[in-house]
């Protein structure tokens, strides 16, 4: 036998034995052994120092250095993961990078944990007492890489993005020293109080403990602005320019209505101070996200100097500083943690942002920071969007708390079915029904204001956290108001529901109606979103590029077979513009000839015909009572 053929039998034999094992063999899983210390309600022997230096404003790059105190033998240190307000996983894990460790002088090898990549194994040395981490945050330097947080302007600094914490104990329990150093000339915002400032701007803030620290960011700029609104409240403002720095009194004064209102509504303040960080930018990303004693606001330039037209803009502050009382102060069991690596539950953010959105509403209102009416026009906007959507027919609110965690506020190809994140404004509806109610049943006497006394106004001073659950919030609407609340509750939060629950403003005296032409409200909020409505016509927004989106699940364009990103090149022959589009939808109105878009998908360009003959249509709400109902009673100021 060659050499040649004795190779090839032995290959043959292999392969068959190979195939035989793939054939037979049944592979056992690899067991998942949690090696990381869970969370105990401990001391933590010593504390953390941080320093930050956050200087570099052409990269963005973001320098750590950490001292965390150790004792010899295994330790892990976590980076924040499951972030409160976030409501999901959203620890910026990806952004780290340059990682360094030592004891005594000593480099000390790191391991990422298999399982927990948010986790790092390491090993102290005999005779070390702390261990120093190094590394960077890598800051996004374009839309696509995530939030933009550093600009030529200003910076915000959130620190669960620049620090490292050590497993095995509650947060609350883990003191922490943080020094942050910001560019020359700047000045910075945060809830958090500077025991010094030493050349080189570098700012240090007193202990606290990390839980605290974490909840506390700051936003630092060179156009910076800072105005008492009362109460032991600040409005603290950067800007791109200092042209937007320009506040007119009265709008100051509206600002202020809204502490004043807001301390009047909950009837306890449940911070020792109150930071507004707000910046006015189109060059910093957006955020809107509440902390116990202050919150991250972004409004686009004109927010001061051109107040009527940034009404779209006028609900993000009472949003966010009711979140001080509901969601941070008052926050749902299943949503507190002892620590950032424990799952969050969103079971109840029907009430934690559905009630925080309804209070918002009424506050941003009762401030006079938006008119009424104002305030009802947006809210048609909402409220038509949810009566008009297919996705009821199969998913319950209840269940879309659990988005946050299943898509992350990623786009979807048809949001209409599938839902997203409607607890917010259909907690407004439902809790605007929930106050008619109260009103009605109490002959006038009684309203949700004193569910927010009852619920959110206890321990005045206290800025810890107080959980609640589902029976919690039936137990205290039914001390306000004997009803059955579980029962209202569970057709609206848990049941399948084939409308929207308007009755809060038919039973006020407000019908839900359409017509042909926007409000000035509506008008404002497309051109803020940047969006020309369709939505209650052809079935369709158009956006940026005039590219399709929120096609609607059996609209007349989901019908024709029209689908998100598509864009829009010709309407009936001619080249497409918004206008065109109007005008063709009105031209088509009571005739018989289908409206022809031609569209742009991919390298594909395609006709689609659309055979609607019924208008324009934008939703409204129109008085039909006579009087003061108990909605215009709700939005009255105190």
């Amino acid at each position: 036998m060659s050499n040649v053929t004795s190779r090839a039998l032995a290959l043959s034999t292999l392969l068959l034995s190979t195939s035989a094992l793939a054939a037979n063999s049944k592979p056992q899983p690899v067991p998942i052994v949690d090696t990381i210390p869970a969370a105990r309600d401990i001391a933590f022997p010593g504390t953390i120092y941080l320093d930050v230096t956050a200087t570099d404003l052409d990269r963005g790059i973001i320098e750590v250095r950490e001292t965390i105190p150790a004792t010899p033998g295994p330790l892990v240190l976590l980076a924040p993961k499951w972030l409160p307000g976030n409501h999901n996983a959203s620890g910026q894990i990806d952004k780290l990078a340059g990682f360094t460790f030592t004891a005594n002088g000593q480099p000390l090898r790191w391991v990422r944990d298999k399982v927990d990549v948010f986790a790092f194994h390491l090993d102290v040395p005999a005779g070390a007492t702390s261990v120093e981490a190094r590394f960077q945050y890598l800051s996004p330097t374009a839309e696509d890489q995530g939030r933009i947080v550093v600009t030529r302007e200003m910076s915000n600094i959130q620190w669960n993005a620049v620090s490292l914490y050590p497993a095995g104990t509650f947060v609350r329990n883990i003191p922490v020293v943080a020094s942050l150093t910001i560019p020359a000339g700047w000045k910075a915002a945060t809830a958090l109080r500077p025991t010094a400032t030493t050349p080189g701007n570098r700012i240090t803030f007193g202990e606290v403990a990390y839980d605290t620290l974490i909840d506390s960011p700051v936003f630092a700029g060179k156009y910076f602005r800072a105005d008492d609104l009362g109460h032991g409240i600040t409005l603290n403002t950067i800007a791109d320019a200092p042209k937007e720095l320009a506040v007119p009194a009265a709008v100051l004064a509206k600002h202020r209505a809204l502490a004043d209102q807001a301390v009047k509504l909950f009837g306890a303040r449940h911070f020792d101070h109150y930071d507004f960080l707000h910046a006015i930018t189109d060059r910093m990303g957006g955020i809107g996200l509440e902390h116990h004693r202050s919150s991250e606001n972004q409004n686009d330039p004109g927010y001061f100097t051109d107040w009527d037209a940034s009404v779209s803009d006028h609900n993000l502050l009472p949003h966010e500083f009711t979140h001080s009382w509901n969601g941070k102060f008052r926050r749902g069991a299943d949503a507190w943690t002892p620590d950032y690596r424990t799952p969050m539950q969103d079971s109840l953010l029907w009430v934690y942002e559905g009630q925080t959105q309804f209070w918002g509403t009424v506050l941003e209102v009762r401030s006079g920071m938006s008119t009424k009416q104002q305030v009802l026009d947006k809210i048609a906007l909402a409220a038509a969007n949810l009566d008009n959507q297919p996705g009821r027919s199969w998913r319950p609110l209840s269940d879309t708390t659990n988005d946050e965690i299943i898509s992350n506020r990623r786009p979807e190809p048809w949001n209409s079915y599938q839902r997203a994140i409607d607890y917010y404004q259909e907690g407004l509806l439902i809790w605007t029904e929930a106050d008619m109610i109260i009103r009605e049943k109490s002959g006038g006497k009684r309203s949700m204001d004193d569910f927010a006394h009852a619920f959110f106004g206890i321990n005045d001073g206290d800025w810890g956290e107080v959980t609640y659950t589902y029976d919690d919030v039936v137990r205290t609407l039914n001390q306000v108001q004997p009803y059955d609340w579980a029962g209202f509750l569970k057709a609206r939060v848990d049941d399948v529901a084939p409308t929207a629950p308007l009755a809060g403003f038919t039973n006020s005296g407000y019908r839900l109606t359409y017509g042909d032409k926007p409000t000035d409200t509506a008008k404002a909020v497309f051109k803020s979103r940047k969006v020309a409505d369709f939505s209650y016509s052809l079935g369709f927004q158009v956006g940026k590029e005039a590219k399709l989106a929120d096609v609607r699940w059996g609209s007349p364009a989901f019908q024709a077979g029209l689908v998100n990103g598509a864009q829009v090149i010709a309407v009936d022959g001619h080249t497409y513009s918004d206008e065109l589009l109007a005008d063709a939808v009105t031209t088509a109105k009571g005739g018989a000839s289908p409206i022809i878009l031609t569209v742009k998908r991919g390298d594909e360009v395609r006709s689609f015909s659309l055979p609607y003959h019924d208008g324009l249509r934008y939703p409204r709400f129109i008085k039909v009572g006579t009087g003061d109902g108990a909605l215009d009673k709700l939005l009255a100021p105190r």
